[in-house]
């Protein structure tokens, strides 16, 4: 339910912290000069980790007790047209950790995961359908039983045309509306579609529901170029470079349009994170970050408005709604993006499969888009 009565707070500067050795060293001089105000941990990336270490379960709790640990999922696959065992363990996974570790919110990715092994697949957008909107309602409250605590998705760095960039917020809200829900606005997945559909940020922004943002995540990425429109420069959200100076900008901008903000998050993989110099550039990014956060805490009292708990439990279906049409789309849909070469066989292939002249509307997908998409499914098969 909604507060009863508002709450003074203030944003909290964040690093996203997992079990990764470079990445601890690269935060062990924030921990130790208490900048780190609150700690994201992506949960399902230890499945290969039998026991988590003693000192990283301190960490983890310390964090808890003051309110200060939020979950990111990476694999859940929200919009997988089959209900598969792997979500169900998923689930199961969230339910032991949840009873184990106090988070303050729970979050997971918009769109499916391609590849036939749960941990070696894309996420990849879908269709903006009714169909597919009460999968993922539904999905959202199996996640929201499990942890019993606010839950979000985090918008989209990747999208095939411009209309679907335009839709995305709207689809967002609808999504997480009946649950009470929330979202991660991802500001380097914003400048992604800002630089790939050559569009502004102010039209953008609006398009998203900015009373519902509770976290704010920034980070690096890279550059590609396009083999099918030369010239062109793809934006990836590839989370392995330092946070470009245009995302702290974005950062100035959206910080006074987001009434419900909480947490602010600097994202950087690990494998990014080998060199001194590296580790060094992430500290700075940190303290950058931080001072754009504390110099808005400075001038504004934040009240927040909504806790993004549940208006109501609604029971739960017995069965998980499924749609097999779907999950032979997405099947057909992952094996073109992981197994074919240049965009010429692939849009040929889609043109003979089912999505062919459906609401997935590939006709109109943008050809570098889709070079695009078929790279990302293509690296994670191999493993990233």
């Amino acid at each position: 339910m909604r507060d009863g009565m508002n709450r003074s707070s203030k944003i909290h500067s964040a690093i996203s912290c997992n079990l990764d050795n470079s990445l601890l060293q690269a935060s062990l001089p924030l921990f130790s000069a208490e900048k780190v105000e609150a700690i994201e941990w992506s949960f399902d990336t230890l499945y290969k980790v039998r026991d988590i270490p003693g000192w990283f379960v301190e960490l983890l709790q310390a964090f808890g007790s003051e309110g200060r640990l939020i979950g990111h999922g990476v694999y859940f696959s929200l919009f997988s047209g089959k209900w598969t065992v792997e979500q169900q363990h998923w689930l199961d996974h969230l339910r032991k950790i949840a009873a184990n570790f106090r988070f303050d919110h729970i979050t997971e990715h918009f769109g499916f995961m391609t590849g036939e092994d749960f941990h070696k697949g894309a996420p990849i957008s879908v269709p903006y359908t009714a169909e597919i909107l009460a999968i993922g309602i539904d999905r959202l409250q199996r996640i929201q039983d499990a942890c019993s605590c606010p839950v979000g998705l985090e918008n989209l760095a990747f999208s095939y045309s411009l209309e679907e960039v335009r839709r995305h917020g709207e689809f967002l809200e609808k999504l997480v509306e009946p649950v009470n829900g929330f979202i991660i606005l991802d500001l380097h997945n914003l400048y992604c579609q800002l630089h790939n559909f050559s569009l502004d940020f102010e039209s953008l922004i609006r398009a998203y529901p900015l009373d519902r943002v509770r976290e704010i995540h920034i980070s690096g990425g890279s550059w590609e170029s396009s083999g099918v429109k030369p010239g062109r420069s793809i934006r990836r959200d590839t989370h392995d470079d330092t946070v470009p100076e245009q995302v702290f900008d974005l950062l100035k901008k959206a910080l006074p349009l987001c009434p419900n903000l909480k947490f602010v998050v600097l994202e950087q993989l690990g494998t990014a994170l080998h060199t001194v110099e590296s580790q060094h550039c992430f500290q700075q990014d940190f303290d950058k970050m931080q001072a754009i956060v504390n110099a808005f805490n400075a001038e504004n009292k934040l009240v927040l408005m909504n806790n993004f708990l549940p208006l109501e439990f609604l029971p739960l279906q017995e069965t998980a709604p499924e749609s097999l049409r779907l999950h032979g789309q997405q099947l057909e849909l992952s094996s073109i993006l992981e197994r074919t070469k240049d965009t010429q066989e692939a849009f040929q292939l889609l043109q003979n499969s089912s999505l062919a002249n459906s609401e997935w509307k590939t006709e109109s997908w943008s050809p570098y888009m889709l070079e695009t998409a078929m790279r990302i499914a293509q690296k994670w098969k191999q493993g990233w």
